[in-house]
């Protein structure tokens, strides 16, 4: 059941894709007019975004900027815990219908893949009170030209192009996840936009910036289709009302009943420039498919309070005036300015002043990610959007070697081999794998979806793999391990590859060690156990240093440890060299919790303090018990020798790095 009308005021907002065109008009809306909301910006900076966008709230007290991808399930999970979002206003989508056509896979990935993470992380973080999800009128599809009343909200969805069937698909998980989960969810369905800041593949701008060429206006087919156009600032308007007066499970029409055929839109901008249309506009072939009308009714968003204000000859002049004042406000867009603008030649904007990385997320963001070196390796990583997995690709960029991310799923045959057709890997690696969901525990309500992706998948990739003769290295757990009678803890003596498994009070551990012992009869396999994972970056919520700082109650126990910042570029070395069986991933040596809180405390916080639990308090906070152990890492050293201590590398590592100043 919907929820009542009433005013909503949102603390911290997520606003993805805010360095795109509606989204930006809207977050520095946000910013001028409400200093008490912060706001998050996350942004990928593909092609049609750009920081310059955000520039009038950049200097604000109450923003913050996040480059990366709403693909990324760690980077994305990680945002609504450390930045304590409430709300998420989701932009981010590849919006084009001529791109949709040449390259219909990536508006898959981007509006629906990268929909479906945002709202797995609102439903596994509980903390989000309204997602406002960002739709089109495309997916009413087209409107009978006779029709007087336009698309209720309530209409059908019949979308014609792959963008819009895209769009379509994301509203169907946002209305299952209202449905299943009781998300807060509101989606928006709105007309074309227009006005400063927008990327001149779309029409007015293209057609504004091809008049101060000289050159001539390319009009699809013969000009008749009918489009409604809404300035920027009355759509930013828009979704204020919408945030703080719509209503859960609700959707929003954002339209204008002032419609106009392309022609008449060419012919205008024409006459702004003085040009004789007869002469400055040109026909070409039309799209494979051009819906004749988009028509909305916008009456369901006028009853909460908003109103078109902003005339079409005035939106229109005050945009011809900011293209005019900033002609290279993109940069080179030649491409964009085709009759038929394709992806692959519209290019992406220059790194320059205004892109900026955030570290802490670096290398985990882009699907694809391609090397430049000379050493003849290829490598194929599954687990993009794992924490691992992301981290592994930014090292193959720093040393130079060419990977790909896998598209399909491990339990899916014929999707490896496709992938393995697709890149032609030299290695493969797993960093794949159902664990940190937001931990161990939902291996124990999600039985099935983990055997899939622990023993199903990672015994097809380790059998596809052998039959095209390729090395995999997979990455394991040493969670298949406690403390024992032999292996006291605090003795120093490990458990190594022989010993067999003893932990079994975990469902994620029992999937584990199943699929450890049967990867031993595959002599194209090097399984790699990390424990404990740390990384330099202290804020990921993965990392078990951000773990037991977060709680501030900790078990103090003695275990192995692996710092990914010095290990993972091991596991390179190894795939390099071939390094086959079972091998301790771990740095040598164990430390104590508390030595570890102590390091944080001298280094980081000197006002940090912590109490600490026993097994049997901690096990009233989780579902499944945690495993504790030391690992063996003669064979790992004897390997690489100059392999450091587990204390020694976190202060090399870890808390050097991040050392107050």
């Amino acid at each position: 059941m919907a929820s009542e009308p009433g005013a909503y005021t949102p603390k911290n907002i997520l606003i993805t894709g805010a360095a795109g065109f509606i989204a930006s008009h809207v977050t520095n809306r946000l910013i001028k007019y409400y200093p008490n909301y912060k706001i998050t910006a996350l942004d990928k900076l593909d092609y049609c975004s750009s920081l310059k966008n955000l520039d009038p709230a950049r200097l604000s007290a109450n923003f913050k900027f996040v480059k990366g991808d709403i693909a990324s399930s760690d980077l994305v999970n990680h945002l609504l815990i450390s930045e304590d979002i409430d709300t998420i206003m989701h932009f981010a989508a590849q919006t084009h219908v001529d791109n949709s056509f040449g390259n219909s896979f990536e508006f898959t990935n981007n509006n629906i893949f990268g929909t479906h993470v945002l709202l797995e992380a609102c439903k596994v973080t509980k903390c989000i009170k309204r997602f406002i999800h960002v739709s089109t009128d495309e997916v009413y599809g087209e409107t009978d030209m006779d029709a007087d009343v336009g698309n209720a909200e309530a209409s059908q969805l019949l979308p014609t192009n792959p963008y819009s069937a895209s769009k379509a698909g994301a509203e169907m998980l946002v209305m299952a996840y209202r449905q299943s989960y009781g998300l807060p969810t509101i989606t928006t369905r709105g007309n074309n936009v227009y006005g400063p800041n927008q990327f001149p593949e779309k029409l007015i701008p293209k057609f504004i910036l091809l008049a101060m060429k000289g050159q001539q206006l390319p009009i699809h087919g013969d000009g008749s289709n009918v489009r409604s156009f809404l300035y920027c600032e009355d759509v930013a308007e828009a979704f204020e009302a919408i945030l703080h007066k719509g209503v859960i499970g609700h959707v929003y029409n954002i339209g204008t009943q002032r419609e106009r055929r392309v022609l008449d839109v060419a012919e205008d901008i024409c006459k702004l420039f003085g040009l004789d249309p007869e002469v400055a506009i040109k026909f070409v072939e039309n799209r494979p498919f051009n819906d004749q009308r988009y028509f909305l009714d916008d009456q369901k968003l006028k009853k909460i309070g908003w109103e078109e204000r902003t005339c079409w000859e005035e939106g229109l002049r005050m945009t011809m005036e900011w293209y005019t004042n900033n002609p290279n406000w993109w940069g080179d867009v030649s491409g964009a300015l085709l009759p038929h603008p394709k992806m692959s030649i519209i290019g992406l904007p220059s790194n320059d002043a205004n892109s900026l990385q955030c570290d802490s997320f670096k290398g985990r963001n882009e699907a694809l990610e391609l090397g430049t070196s000379n050493s003849g390796l290829k490598f194929l990583i599954y687990g993009r959007t794992r924490w691992i997995g992301g981290l592994l690709g930014g090292v193959c960029k720093e040393k130079e070697i060419e990977f790909e991310y896998g598209n399909g799923r491990l339990e899916n045959r014929s999707s490896i081999v496709n992938d393995i057709k697709r890149v032609k890997p030299t290695h493969v690696f797993n960093a794949a794998g159902a664990s940190e969901r937001p931990n161990t525990d939902w291996s124990e309500s999600h039985k099935f979806e983990t055997i899939r992706t622990n023993v199903v998948g990672t015994l097809t990739l380790a059998d596809v793999c052998k039959e095209e003769g390729i090395l995999v290295v997979n990455f394991a757990t040493s969670g298949i391990y406690e403390y024992d009678q032999e292996h006291n803890e605090g003795s120093r003596i490990g458990f190594d590859k022989e010993d067999k498994p003893n932990f079994t009070s975990s469902f994620y551990s029992k999937t584990k060690a199943m699929v450890e012992e049967l990867l031993t009869e595959y002599d194209n396999v090097c399984t790699l156990r990390v424990t404990m994972p740390i990384s330099s970056d202290l804020s990921n919520p993965h990392n078990f240093i951000a773990k037991i700082t977060r709680d501030n109650k900790v078990v103090n126990t003695v275990d192995s440890m692996t710092v990914l910042d010095e290990l993972l570029p091991l596991s390179i070395e190894m795939a390099k060299k071939n390094c086959k069986g079972v091998w301790n991933f771990t740095n040598p040596g164990a430390i104590s919790h508390n030595e570890i809180l102590a390091m944080y405390r001298d280094y980081i916080d000197l006002g940090f303090t912590w109490t600490n639990l026993s097994l049997e308090e901690q096990g009233k906070t989780t579902v499944a018990p945690r495993s504790n152990d030391e690992l063996d890492t003669s064979k790992l050293q004897n390997e690489f020798p100059s392999l450091l201590s587990i204390k020694d590398s976190l202060i090399k590592y870890v808390f050097e790095p991040n050392k107050r100043t």
